[in-house]
């Protein structure tokens, strides 16, 4: 029986205590089925590198033209993110003050 190694230190000598790991080096304690759990769901981070959910109001970091449209969206203006998608130009399905629902970047955004 393999466990997999310490997600702080990497370390191999990890054992297990009824449902957790635990790693003697660097005395992290983790539950394998809540690390699986983390590597599924999407890490989508702001400008500032903090991590962003569904449900929180961020703001534009930079003016953005709005594609197909003449439309601009100044710096400052506030949204909120409805929901966070896997995507590789645009990650946040967002509600726009004023400009309605769009997809944005995230590194064009910061948690408000």
């Amino acid at each position: 029986m393999s466990l997999p190694p310490c997600p702080k230190c990497n370390s191999e000598f990890v054992y297990q205590d009824q449902d957790l790991l635990i790693c003697p080096e660097c005395a992290h304690e983790w539950n394998p089925s809540d690390a699986l759990a983390e590597e599924d769901s999407l890490n989508i981070k702001d400008a500032n590198g903090t991590l962003l959910q569904d449900g929180d109001k961020v703001t534009l970091i930079k003016d953005l033209k709005v594609k197909g449209s003449s439309q601009v969206l100044k710096i400052g203006t506030k949204a909120m993110i409805r929901r966070i998608v896997e995507g590789k130009d645009h990650q946040l399905d967002c509600k726009i003050d004023g400009a309605g629902e769009m997809m944005v970047t995230a590194k064009f955004v910061k948690k408000a």
